[in-house]
């Protein structure tokens, strides 16, 4: 793994020194990178916290915090106000801001996604000096095909050189989706066109849906493309809905070794479970993810809760 990154041009010294300790921090001096995403309260609502399987204790925010303030993970991505709210009691945990949301009641065959963000980034500024935690990064979701792209792609495009010259990195959720873009969100060939859409953005972290091949499962080989055509730009793939967390770790080694991904960020997967079953998959995943220690050393670590 190259586990070196050199800082984005164009930035002061101080801004591109805070940006490689960042990095550092982020990826745990690995070069990959182990994303704990929480910003699904907007995008899902309570769908993700309540019913079903999912753990009793996921029906409180405070959940998220306490994996995110005990697991091995990188960083733990959610929305500023969560932060503000919760933040003072685990100031240790390494926090990237989600700038936009959206929630999922309009209906995507019949209405095109737009996410505009919430908070400037002076307001993030702001944020980051007076509350002392340890902001890493901002993130932000772009939907390549929808009609409203094109103000999303400027949204973007500033958020990232704003955040760099703040040292912080940007990392860009990007989902291929809209009437335009119909069933084919997850084709490997357009999931390369917006991993590359998000190189040109100059973003550091690019997460994508899992490829599908042609009969509709996912292939992690196909990754290959989306990784060649997004450069420097390091492309990890999103989690999903909740499976068997031996599944969810084979499925996380292929992405690794045969479509040479650069970690994974993960939310329902890890939130949906009780906080022992939390911890011990989170070092499950540092330990193939960050420590690169085989599939096998990983498996043995779900068994020590």
């Amino acid at each position: 793994m190259n586990t070196q990154r050199t800082a984005p041009i164009g930035i002061s010294k101080a801004a591109s020194q805070r940006w490689q300790e960042n990095y550092k921090r982020i990826t745990q001096g690995s070069g990959r990178l182990f994303l704990m995403a929480g910003d699904q309260k907007v995008e899902h609502l309570n769908d993700d916290f309540v019913g079903g399987q999912v753990a009793v204790d996921d029906a409180d925010p405070e959940h998220l915090f306490r994996i995110a303030s005990q697991a091995p993970v990188g960083c733990f991505a959610t929305q500023l106000g969560l932060v503000a709210q919760y933040g003072v009691d685990y100031p240790e945990i390494p926090y990237l801001l989600k700038l936009n949301s959206k929630t999922h009641l309009l209906p995507g065959a019949e209405h095109d996604p737009r996410s505009r963000q919430w908070q400037s980034m002076a307001q993030v500024a702001q944020f980051i000096e007076y509350a002392g935690l340890p902001v890493v990064g901002v993130g932000y979701t772009l939907y390549p095909g929808s009609e409203f792209e094109a103000e999303m792609l400027t949204e973007a495009a500033q958020l990232i050189h704003d955040a760099h010259h703040l040292g912080l990195l940007a990392v860009i959720w990007a989902y291929p989706r809209g009437k335009a873009v119909g069933k084919h969100e997850q084709d490997p060939h357009l999931i390369a066109g917006a991993a590359g859409l998000v190189a040109c953005l100059g973003a550091d972290f690019v997460k994508v849906n899992p490829p599908l091949n042609e009969q509709g499962i996912p292939e992690a080989r196909l990754l290959g493309e989306a990784v060649a055509a997004a450069g420097r730009t390091q492309v990890v793939c999103a989690g999903g809905s909740e499976v068997k967390p031996e599944d969810f770790l084979r499925r996380l080694d292929e992405q690794l070794r045969e479509g040479h991904s650069a970690g994974c960020a993960t939310g329902r997967n890890v939130h949906q479970r009780s906080q022992e079953e939390a911890i011990a998959l989170c070092r499950a995943i540092h330990s193939l993810v960050v420590e690169d220690r085989g599939l096998e050393h990983a498996l043995t670590l779900l068994q020590e809760k």
